[in-house]
């Protein structure tokens, strides 16, 4: 056996896999059961939506912990100033459209109650 594929890197992908795939399960299943419980007579309460907003951002924050596996740890020394900066740029930018996504749906659903 090689050691790479039992390297704490491994392990750590291999995790955030695990959540990425399980969060993006929950995230569809709870979508699909939304759309079927949903009716004009009888809305879905606002605060089941934290479960596809929970979801949605273990999709997105193991993205994010796969994309620092993949570029900044995998750098060489030379370049990993470089590839955190670009990181940081992208993963702010990820999280930034997260929230504003979260809170324009938030506030479309307390305005139209």
């Amino acid at each position: 056996m090689s050691d790479s594929r039992h390297s704490p890197i491994q392990r750590k992908r291999r995790m955030l896999l695990v959540v990425e795939f399980g969060s993006l399960a929950i995230l569809l299943l709870s979508m699909s059961w939304f759309s079927s419980q949903a009716s004009a007579e009888a809305p879905i309460s606002s605060a089941w939506l934290l479960i596809p907003a929970a979801a949605s951002l273990g999709v997105f924050l193991s993205f994010i912990g796969l994309m620092y596996l993949r570029w900044v740890v995998s750098a060489s020394d030379e370049r990993r100033g470089r590839h955190k900066l670009i990181f940081v740029l992208l993963a702010t930018s990820l999280l930034g459209v997260w929230v504003y996504g979260i809170a324009s749906t938030w506030l479309s659903l307390t305005a139209a109650t």
